[in-house]
C-alpha cells in the first residue's frame, strides 16, 4: 500500500520550502531500503521534495509447525456451550425419534439415541448434545425439521 501525494502538493511543498518557480526540472528518485521500504520522490536537485512512502509487504515470520501466542489465544476463544434439548411429544413413535437422532447428530450411536429417547419419554426432557451455539442452533433446527420438539439453552457448567 502506498500513501500517494498529488503532484500539485509536491510542487506546492517544493515552492514553499525551496523557492521552486516551476521552470526548473524536478528530479525524480526512488530509494529502496532494507525490509522492503521504498520511497519515491520528486525534488529539485539538492533541494527538499515530496514523495510516496510505500508500506513493505507483510511477511509471515512464524516457524513452520509453531503457532504464535496470539494464534493460540485466538483458537482458545470458543463460543459458550449450549445444550440441545429434546422434548417428549405424543406424535412421533419412539423408533422414529431414534432414527432422527442418529441422522441429525454426528457420531450418535444407537445406544445413545435410545437412551436419549427413553429419558425424554419418561422425564419429558432430555439433553441430546452439548456444543457451541452455532452447532446447537443447527442441530435444533434439523430436529425440528424432522418433526421433533427441541430447544437450546446455555450450559452454565452444571450439567
Amino acid at each position: 500500500m502506498a500513501i500517494a501525494v498529488p503532484q500539485s502538493m509536491v510542487v506546492h511543498f517544493i515552492r514553499c520550502f525551496s523557492g521552486y518557480t516551476g521552470s526548473e526540472k524536478l528530479q525524480r528518485t526512488t530509494k529502496h531500503f532494507s525490509g522492503g521500504l521504498t520511497i519515491r520522490s520528486a525534488a529539485l536537485p539538492g533541494g527538499p521534495g515530496g514523495g510516496v512512502l510505500e508500506r513493505p509487504p507483510l511477511i509471515e515470520r512464524s516457524s513452520p509447525g509453531r503457532e504464535s501466542e496470539f494464534d493460540l489465544r485466538r483458537k482458545k476463544k470458543v463460543s459458550p456451550p449450549y445444550r440441545v434439548m429434546l422434548h417428549n411429544d405424543n406424535y412421533n413413535r419412539r423408533e422414529y425419534v431414534v432414527q432422527v437422532l442418529m441422522k441429525v447428530i454426528p457420531g450418535m450411536t444407537l445406544d445413545n439415541a435410545v437412551n436419549i429417547m427413553q429419558e425424554a419419554h419418561y422425564n419429558g426432557l432430555a439433553v441430546v448434545i452439548i456444543c457451541g451455539q452455532a452447532d446447537a442452533e443447527d442441530h435444533c433446527l434439523q430436529l425440528r425439521g424432522n418433526g421433533l420438539l427441541s430447544s437450546i439453552e446455555p450450559a452454565n457448567g452444571n450439567c
